[in-house]
């Protein structure tokens, strides 16, 4: 719903009788607040103005939430406001002439257990309000943030509309009154998009308000929909193989993952040069080196053969030293990467853009493959950017980035229209959603509860994306059991397998076979089912999803199991990652389930009628092993 600033709705709440200003908080290098009321003798030269907005949504102490707008280089804005849902608001402010608008309110930071953000890299605790304002743009990062409470319920979601342009958001507990600020800023002119953020004090769980979220950006969001391979496990050459890729060594390892219920492979950096020394200066041409892969197509038909589609990777922003084409682009590069031995390209020049369609496109075209992982987008976020070179056609770098994103799309989508195309954190914005099948989480090699909390925190807002944990790799010493609670980490997302198949000891290989057939069997619900992970000051020790007929429960934490309501799903699973084997299941009233308990391999170790009492039940279901819940009607 899109208000408009100058024609009260029925919506459009009266103005407060008093709206007073925000006591004052010290930020390092902010300058003193303008309002109405401030002397023109002491304003700058610069306009600045403040202007309080009700929005008719009110604080959990029964006062009424301001939003205080300022206006920064121009004086001709409109605010309005409109209410969307119980507790939930749309502030937009439209412009007349150039201008940086900033919106600023608070809560009460009462109950609050943490401060969640998609960026996983950052800390669940609660900022400082003089903490830096992390800055959001098509290619890092999405503009949504909760302050969440006791409960996992949500005391503040709040999310900007802008899917491109950059925004700065800033959160933090304001020291002088105990409260919990949020900031949202960005440029506005009168011909771009407006200002628009979202406010929800519902009370909610979290997710759930994020939830609505991804529902709201989603809109008028066309997305051209997810292969059903993508929601398959699938093999990754990277930590498996590295840059020691060639197409016997990938054949064989497609071979054993498409046994073990792998549909995809993706070849990873290795594929087109023979360096072996990492880095990369050999970026840029992307051209197979000859003596690994010798015949492409033929590569990929072999895997074709296999049962599995095939993806390539490439390092889109890239151009290295040691490549053909350094000479070529040198001057049109964003800024030099000395440490990777490469330079960043500049996607405002269409030469730069069609010569990188171009060469991710010959995969699809002329290899036949069914897809490409696009690496490393985050590097075109440039902090400061290099005016536009000669002959752009883009002024900004987030509008050459998109330009080149679609432009690619386009391209490949004509030759397959269910290109596979995978994206990683931190581009996980909803300004590339029409350009993407898959998300993945960053590497996080060998840490699973890294990779637990990087896909839940993907799943939270990857709107129409299906969602992939990083590769998931064991040592060659790795117990059963400990194989299982690495899978189990990456439950509610599509794994990547990447470790060496033909040296995994048969108990390696049954634990692996088991698990992948339950991310297989239960690919919509673990997916697409509606999904609570409890406790995200915590990592997430508790995760569920599930839908009208199934519930998966994740354990990774000796916590008791609350199971759904009666009425609820026919099927409840729980899987165990803790090393704790009792697992203490908490029963609202009396019932009998049929429960059958399988060890990490999936063998039968018990198959028993459970009368369960009302309140709680004690289970042994053995680490990395797996409970499933038939209920009787």
């Amino acid at each position: 719903m899109t208000p408009t600033p100058d024609t009260p709705t029925p919506d459009t709440p009266t103005p407060e009788a008093t709206t007073p200003q925000p006591v004052s908080v010290w930020r390092p290098n902010t300058p003193t607040l303008i309002t109405a009321s401030t002397p023109a003798s002491a304003r700058a030269d610069v306009p600045t103005m403040d202007r309080p907005l009700p929005t008719g949504l009110r604080l959990p102490t029964g006062a009424p939430l301001v939003v205080h707008l300022t206006g920064h280089g121009g004086e001709r804005w409109e605010p309005g406001v409109t209410r969307v849902a119980d507790g939930v608001a749309l502030v937009e402010v439209t412009a007349a002439e150039p201008v940086t608008v900033r919106a600023e309110w608070r809560v009460p930071c009462a109950g609050a257990t943490a401060y969640w953000t998609p960026d996983t890299d950052a800390s669940r605790w609660l900022p400082p309000s003089w903490a830096a304002p992390r800055t959001v743009s098509l290619a890092s990062g999405a503009p949504v943030a909760s302050l969440v409470g006791t409960g996992d319920r949500a005391l503040c979601t709040a999310a900007a509309g802008e899917a491109a342009e950059p925004v700065r958001v800033g959160a933090g507990v304001v020291e002088e009154t105990g409260e919990f600020a949020f900031t949202v800023e960005r440029e506005l002119t009168p011909d771009g998009p407006p200002f628009t953020v979202r406010i929800d004090l519902s009370g909610r769980h979290f997710a759930a308000t994020l939830r609505d979220v991804t529902d709201w950006w989603a809109e008028g969001t066309r997305h051209p929909g997810v292969a059903p391979a993508a929601r398959m496990p699938a093999y990754s050459t990277w930590y498996s193989l590295h840059q020691n890729v060639d197409a016997v060594a990938v054949e064989r390892q497609a071979a054993l993952a498409a046994a073990l219920g792998c549909e995809s492979v993706i070849v990873d950096d290795g594929w087109q040069t023979s360096d072996r020394t990492r880095g990369y200066g050999h970026c840029g041409d992307w051209e197979p080196n000859p003596t690994a892969f010798p015949d492409p197509a033929a590569h990929v038909a072999e895997v074709h053969r296999l049962g599995l589609a095939h993806l390539l990777w490439y390092a889109l922003p890239f151009i290295g030293r040691h490549n053909d084409a350094w000479d070529r682009f040198k001057g049109l590069v964003l800024r030099e990467e000395p440490r990777l031995d490469a330079a960043v390209l500049d996607p405002r020049h269409p030469e730069v853009r069609a010569y990188l369609t171009d060469k991710v496109a010959r995969a699809v075209e002329e290899w036949g493959t069914d897809g490409v992982k696009l690496d490393f987008l985050d590097r075109f976020a440039v902090a400061d950017p290099p005016p536009a070179p000669p002959g752009a056609d883009h002024a900004t770098v987030h509008e050459g980035v998109r330009r080149l994103l679609a432009d690619l799309d386009a391209r490949l989508r004509r030759t397959r229209p269910d290109v596979i195309v995978e994206h990683r954190q931190p581009y996980v914005g909803p300004g590339l959603w029409p350009y993407a099948t898959m998300v993945r989480a960053t590497d996080c090699p060998l840490s699973p509860a890294e990779n637990r909390q990087r896909t839940v925190d993907c799943r939270l807002t990857a709107g129409p994306l299906a969602v992939h944990a990083d590769m998931i790799m064991w040592h060659a010493t790795e117990t059963p059991e400990a194989v299982a609670v690495h899978l189990v980490n990456a439950l509610f997302s599509v794994p990547q397998i990447s470790v060496d198949l033909d040296a995994q000891t048969p108990e390696q290989l049954a634990t692996l076979r088991f698990w992948l057939g339950i991310f297989r069997r239960h690919a919509d619900v673990l997916q697409t089912g509606t999904l609570e992970p409890a406790r995200p000051d915590l990592g997430y020790p508790l995760v569920r999803a599930g839908d009208e007929h199934t519930e998966v429960i994740a354990r990774y934490a000796p916590l008791p199991v609350a199971l759904p309501e009666r009425d609820g799903p026919a099927t409840v699973l729980v899987a165990n990652a803790d090393e704790d084997p009792v697992v203490l299941l908490v029963a609202v009233r009396p019932e009998r389930a049929l429960a059958l308990v399988q060890d990490c391999r999936g063998e039968i170790l018990s198959e028993t009628v459970l009368d369960l009492v009302a309140g709680v039940n004690p289970v042994t279901v053995p680490t990395g092993g797996l409970l499933t819940l038939t209920r009787e009607a």
